[in-house]
């Protein structure tokens, strides 16, 4: 199998994956285990930002809160890739306002619709979701002053190629706040090849120093790391059933596993 061929199938198990969550509104933890509302306080969502955006649009994903990160004014249009349900997206509209223009990028048509019924219920005219893969945005150059994602990046095969698109879209002077997952040391083989490892935002995270590699060498700039912490534990933390379900399924002890998979956020800019 072609690495083309592969990765286009890896976006087909993501895009059915996500699909699913959005049409049952269940995350990717057992609902024995937590709640949405629950899973995004830990990931560092507070209580106000939750109670601020509808309930509809709060599904647990992620694995950071990068729009609190983002320092937005009033009047800015604000780019969310992997837009997903529309937590952030509905979040940074409060801060941009009405005079201001939110877009949200996704390319699963079941997570679009529940963010565009969810946008419509609110009134929220000033957030706009679009189908489209972060490799190629239907955006235009230059357009936007900020850039956000939340666990999104580390699903595409083609990680270069978002950077470059953020670069495209990004005003000079913009910035960058993305959550993600990246890797210390080689995942081993059985987790590498797990495809619901992948859609669980674990078997495509890329090496640290090459992801941000990327980063830099898409034109953005002066990369700073606002969290960096070990995400199998903080998984087994607010969902001990998922974490313990990727353990067994690996045949490798958790110890052996535990400080690979790292949660970040960071933040850059385009000069």
């Amino acid at each position: 199998m072609t690495p083309a061929k592969q990765g286009e199938e890896v976006v087909e198990e993501v895009r059915k994956h996500y699909g699913t969550i959005a049409v049952t509104g269940s995350s990717c933890c057992a609902p024995s285990c937590c709640t949405p509302a629950g899973m995004s306080r830990e990931i560092g969502y507070r209580a106000d930002e939750l109670a601020a955006v509808p309930q509809e649009a709060d599904l647990g994903l992620g694995c950071g809160a990068p729009v609190g990160h983002l320092a937005l004014r009033p009047g800015e249009t604000v780019l969310d890739l992997g837009s997903g349900p529309g937590l952030d997206a509905f979040l940074a509209s409060c801060q941009v306002g009405p005079g201001g223009h939110v877009i949200g990028v996704d390319m699963t048509p079941e997570m679009l619709a529940r963010a565009r019924a969810t946008a419509s219920r609110a009134g929220l005219t000033q957030v706009d979701f679009r189908e489209g893969r972060l490799e190629a945005l239907p955006v235009e150059d230059a357009s936007v002053d900020a850039v956000t994602s939340n666990c999104v990046i580390n699903l595409v095969p083609d990680k270069a190629a978002v950077f470059r698109e953020v670069a495209r879209v990004l005003r000079p002077g913009g910035r960058v706040v993305v959550s993600d997952i990246v890797l210390d040391r080689p995942l081993p083989e059985a987790v590498a090849k797990d495809v619901l490892a992948w859609v669980g935002c674990v078997a495509g995270a890329a090496m640290r120093e090459d992801y941000f590699r990327m980063v830099t060498a898409a034109g953005l700039s002066e990369v700073t790391l606002l969290k960096d912490e070990d995400s199998l534990k903080a998984l087994a933390e607010v969902a001990p059933e998922e974490a313990a379900a990727l353990v067994e399924r690996s045949g490798v002890p958790r110890e052996n596993l535990l400080g690979i998979v790292r949660s970040v956020t960071w933040r850059a800019v385009k000069r």
